[in-house]
Protein backbone atom coordinates (compact mmCIF):
# COMPACT_ATOMS: atom_id res chain seq x y z
CA UNK A 1 0.00 0.00 0.00
CA UNK A 2 1.42 3.35 -1.07
CA UNK A 3 -0.13 6.54 0.28
CA UNK A 4 0.64 10.15 -0.63
CA UNK A 5 0.32 12.67 2.21
CA UNK A 6 -0.03 16.10 0.62
CA UNK A 7 0.63 18.93 3.04
CA UNK A 8 -1.46 21.91 1.98
CA UNK A 9 -2.13 23.48 5.35
CA UNK A 10 -0.16 26.72 4.92
CA UNK A 11 -1.66 30.16 4.40
CA UNK A 12 1.04 31.49 2.06
CA UNK A 13 2.01 34.69 3.87
CA UNK A 14 5.13 35.18 1.69
CA UNK A 15 3.00 35.21 -1.47
CA UNK A 16 1.42 38.53 -0.40
CA UNK A 17 -1.92 37.08 -1.48
CA UNK A 18 -4.78 38.07 0.80
CA UNK A 19 -7.39 36.32 -1.32
CA UNK A 20 -6.43 32.68 -0.88
CA UNK A 21 -3.64 30.32 0.21
CA UNK A 22 -0.88 29.86 -2.37
CA UNK A 23 -1.80 26.22 -3.03
CA UNK A 24 -5.18 27.33 -4.38
CA UNK A 25 -3.87 30.05 -6.69
CA UNK A 26 -4.65 29.31 -10.32
CA UNK A 27 -2.23 28.88 -13.22
CA UNK A 28 -3.88 28.40 -16.62
CA UNK A 29 -7.19 28.29 -14.74
CA UNK A 30 -6.12 25.27 -12.64
CA UNK A 31 -5.22 25.46 -8.91
CA UNK A 32 -1.59 24.74 -8.04
CA UNK A 33 -2.57 21.91 -5.70
CA UNK A 34 -4.41 20.12 -8.51
CA UNK A 35 -1.23 20.05 -10.61
CA UNK A 36 0.47 18.42 -7.60
CA UNK A 37 -2.31 15.94 -6.91
CA UNK A 38 -2.54 14.83 -10.55
CA UNK A 39 0.97 13.34 -10.40
CA UNK A 40 -0.13 11.02 -7.60
CA UNK A 41 -3.63 10.45 -8.98
CA UNK A 42 -2.20 9.27 -12.30
CA UNK A 43 0.55 7.07 -10.87
CA UNK A 44 -0.34 3.37 -10.95
CA UNK A 45 1.53 2.59 -7.70
CA UNK A 46 -0.25 5.21 -5.57
CA UNK A 47 -3.26 3.65 -3.86
CA UNK A 48 -4.68 6.60 -1.95
CA UNK A 49 -4.05 10.21 -0.97
CA UNK A 50 -4.43 12.24 2.22
CA UNK A 51 -4.65 16.03 1.93
CA UNK A 52 -4.03 18.28 4.93
CA UNK A 53 -5.93 21.53 4.33
CA UNK A 54 -5.92 25.01 5.93
CA UNK A 55 -8.76 26.12 8.17
CA UNK A 56 -11.78 27.34 6.24
CA UNK A 57 -10.90 25.77 2.90
CA UNK A 58 -12.27 22.25 3.05
CA UNK A 59 -15.42 22.98 1.02
CA UNK A 60 -13.43 24.70 -1.72
CA UNK A 61 -11.02 21.78 -1.77
CA UNK A 62 -13.85 19.27 -2.11
CA UNK A 63 -15.22 21.18 -5.10
CA UNK A 64 -11.78 21.19 -6.75
CA UNK A 65 -11.32 17.46 -6.24
CA UNK A 66 -14.71 16.77 -7.82
CA UNK A 67 -14.19 19.18 -10.74
CA UNK A 68 -10.79 17.76 -11.67
CA UNK A 69 -11.80 14.14 -10.97
CA UNK A 70 -9.22 13.46 -8.26
CA UNK A 71 -10.60 10.15 -6.97
CA UNK A 72 -7.78 8.74 -4.84
CA UNK A 73 -8.17 11.23 -1.97
CA UNK A 74 -9.46 9.18 0.98
CA UNK A 75 -8.73 11.59 3.82
CA UNK A 76 -9.17 15.34 4.20
CA UNK A 77 -7.50 16.45 7.43
CA UNK A 78 -7.47 19.88 9.04
CA UNK A 79 -4.00 21.36 9.45
CA UNK A 80 -2.47 22.37 12.76
CA UNK A 81 -0.55 25.36 14.01
CA UNK A 82 2.80 24.21 12.57
CA UNK A 83 4.06 22.12 9.67
CA UNK A 84 5.07 19.40 12.12
CA UNK A 85 1.62 19.32 13.73
CA UNK A 86 -0.16 19.33 10.38
CA UNK A 87 1.84 16.40 9.04
CA UNK A 88 1.27 14.48 12.25
CA UNK A 89 -2.48 15.12 11.93
CA UNK A 90 -2.39 13.55 8.48
CA UNK A 91 -0.21 10.63 9.58
CA UNK A 92 -2.55 9.93 12.48
CA UNK A 93 -5.57 9.62 10.18
CA UNK A 94 -3.68 7.36 7.79
CA UNK A 95 -2.31 5.24 10.62
CA UNK A 96 -5.75 4.83 12.19
CA UNK A 97 -6.95 3.21 8.96
CA UNK A 98 -3.87 1.42 7.65
CA UNK A 99 -1.95 0.44 10.80
CA UNK A 100 -2.64 -3.25 10.09
CA UNK A 101 -1.31 -2.98 6.52
CA UNK A 102 2.32 -4.02 7.01
CA UNK A 103 4.80 -2.36 4.69
CA UNK A 104 2.63 0.66 3.92
CA UNK A 105 4.72 3.47 2.41
CA UNK A 106 3.91 7.15 2.90
CA UNK A 107 5.14 9.81 0.47
CA UNK A 108 5.05 13.19 2.23
CA UNK A 109 4.88 16.04 -0.27
CA UNK A 110 4.20 19.78 -0.40
CA UNK A 111 0.97 20.82 -2.06
CA UNK A 112 2.89 23.75 -3.56
CA UNK A 113 5.59 21.61 -5.18
CA UNK A 114 3.80 20.71 -8.45
CA UNK A 115 6.76 20.05 -10.75
CA UNK A 116 7.56 16.48 -9.78
CA UNK A 117 6.99 13.56 -12.14
CA UNK A 118 6.04 9.91 -12.17
CA UNK A 119 9.65 8.79 -12.43
CA UNK A 120 10.50 10.50 -9.13
CA UNK A 121 7.50 8.91 -7.39
CA UNK A 122 8.61 5.48 -8.62
CA UNK A 123 12.21 6.05 -7.47
CA UNK A 124 10.97 7.10 -4.02
CA UNK A 125 8.83 4.00 -3.60
CA UNK A 126 11.66 1.73 -4.75
CA UNK A 127 14.11 3.38 -2.36
CA UNK A 128 11.83 2.88 0.64
CA UNK A 129 11.35 -0.77 -0.28
CA UNK A 130 15.12 -1.24 -0.53
CA UNK A 131 16.52 1.13 2.11
CA UNK A 132 13.57 2.15 4.31
CA UNK A 133 13.58 5.80 3.28
CA UNK A 134 13.75 8.22 0.36
CA UNK A 135 14.58 11.91 0.74
CA UNK A 136 14.43 13.81 -2.53
CA UNK A 137 17.47 16.01 -3.08
CA UNK A 138 18.89 18.60 -5.47
CA UNK A 139 22.51 19.71 -5.85
CA UNK A 140 23.88 22.77 -4.06
CA UNK A 141 25.23 25.10 -6.74
CA UNK A 142 25.96 28.29 -4.82
CA UNK A 143 27.78 29.49 -1.71
CA UNK A 144 25.80 29.23 1.53
CA UNK A 145 26.13 31.89 4.24
CA UNK A 146 24.73 32.18 7.76
CA UNK A 147 23.41 35.59 8.83
CA UNK A 148 22.25 37.23 12.04
CA UNK A 149 18.95 39.03 12.56
CA UNK A 150 20.45 42.26 11.18
CA UNK A 151 21.28 40.61 7.88
CA UNK A 152 25.02 40.57 8.56
CA UNK A 153 27.00 37.51 7.47
CA UNK A 154 28.32 35.61 10.45
CA UNK A 155 29.86 32.60 8.70
CA UNK A 156 30.41 31.39 5.15
CA UNK A 157 30.07 27.65 4.72
CA UNK A 158 33.38 26.08 3.77
CA UNK A 159 32.16 23.71 1.06
CA UNK A 160 35.21 22.08 -0.49
CA UNK A 161 33.23 19.59 -2.56
CA UNK A 162 29.78 20.81 -3.58
CA UNK A 163 28.96 17.39 -5.06
CA UNK A 164 28.59 16.11 -1.48
CA UNK A 165 26.16 18.85 -0.40
CA UNK A 166 22.48 18.76 -1.38
CA UNK A 167 19.24 20.60 -0.85
CA UNK A 168 16.57 18.45 0.79
CA UNK A 169 13.29 18.64 -1.11
CA UNK A 170 10.17 16.50 -1.39
CA UNK A 171 8.73 13.92 -1.55
CA UNK A 172 10.18 12.54 1.68
CA UNK A 173 9.10 8.92 1.94
CA UNK A 174 9.13 6.27 4.66
CA UNK A 175 7.33 3.24 5.96
CA UNK A 176 4.16 4.42 7.69
CA UNK A 177 4.97 2.81 11.04
CA UNK A 178 8.45 4.36 11.14
CA UNK A 179 7.44 7.93 10.32
CA UNK A 180 4.32 7.82 12.49
CA UNK A 181 6.33 6.59 15.46
CA UNK A 182 9.01 9.28 14.93
CA UNK A 183 6.39 12.04 14.86
CA UNK A 184 4.57 10.60 17.86
CA UNK A 185 7.76 10.40 19.95
CA UNK A 186 8.75 13.94 19.01
CA UNK A 187 5.32 15.23 20.00
CA UNK A 188 5.48 13.39 23.33
CA UNK A 189 8.96 14.85 23.95
CA UNK A 190 7.69 18.36 23.38
CA UNK A 191 9.51 19.00 20.10
CA UNK A 192 7.84 21.71 18.04
CA UNK A 193 8.52 23.57 14.84
CA UNK A 194 10.47 20.88 12.97
CA UNK A 195 9.88 21.65 9.30
CA UNK A 196 10.59 18.31 7.64
CA UNK A 197 10.09 14.68 8.50
CA UNK A 198 13.61 13.69 7.47
CA UNK A 199 14.93 15.65 10.45
CA UNK A 200 12.61 13.80 12.83
CA UNK A 201 13.58 10.45 11.36
CA UNK A 202 17.29 11.15 11.76
CA UNK A 203 16.77 12.37 15.33
CA UNK A 204 15.07 9.04 16.04
CA UNK A 205 18.05 7.04 14.83
CA UNK A 206 17.05 6.21 11.25
CA UNK A 207 19.56 6.16 8.42
CA UNK A 208 18.28 8.24 5.51
CA UNK A 209 18.78 7.50 1.82
CA UNK A 210 18.38 9.94 -1.03
CA UNK A 211 16.92 10.06 -4.53
CA UNK A 212 17.72 12.70 -7.12
CA UNK A 213 14.75 14.84 -8.14
CA UNK A 214 14.33 16.98 -11.25
CA UNK A 215 15.98 20.41 -11.13
CA UNK A 216 12.61 22.07 -11.73
CA UNK A 217 11.18 20.57 -8.50
CA UNK A 218 10.71 23.99 -6.86
CA UNK A 219 8.43 24.95 -4.02
CA UNK A 220 6.04 27.82 -4.78
CA UNK A 221 6.62 30.11 -1.81
CA UNK A 222 7.04 33.59 -3.27
CA UNK A 223 5.55 35.47 -6.24
CA UNK A 224 8.77 34.78 -8.20
CA UNK A 225 8.27 31.03 -7.71
CA UNK A 226 4.71 31.37 -9.00
CA UNK A 227 5.87 33.06 -12.21
CA UNK A 228 8.68 30.53 -12.70
CA UNK A 229 6.10 27.73 -12.47
CA UNK A 230 3.87 29.52 -14.97
CA UNK A 231 6.80 30.02 -17.36
CA UNK A 232 7.79 26.36 -17.15
CA UNK A 233 4.23 25.30 -17.95
CA UNK A 234 4.21 27.63 -20.93
CA UNK A 235 7.49 26.17 -22.15
CA UNK A 236 6.16 22.62 -21.84
CA UNK A 237 2.99 23.58 -23.74
CA UNK A 238 4.98 25.24 -26.52
CA UNK A 239 7.25 22.21 -26.80
CA UNK A 240 4.21 19.98 -27.32
CA UNK A 241 2.69 22.30 -29.91
CA UNK A 242 5.85 22.70 -31.96
CA UNK A 243 7.19 19.20 -31.39
CA UNK A 244 10.38 20.37 -29.74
Amino acid sequence: MNTALIFAGGTGERMNSNAMPKQFLRVHEKPVIIYTLEHFENHDDIDNICVVYPTGWVNSLKKMLKLYEITKVKWLVKGGGTVQESIFNGLSEIHATLFSQKGTIVLIHDGVRPLIDGELITKCIDSVKTHGSAVTIAPVSETIVNTNQNGEIETIEDIKDRSLHKFARAPQCFFLEDIYTAHKKSKENGMKGVLDSATLMQQNGHTLFTVNGPAKNIKITTPIDYYIFKALLNAQENAQIFGI
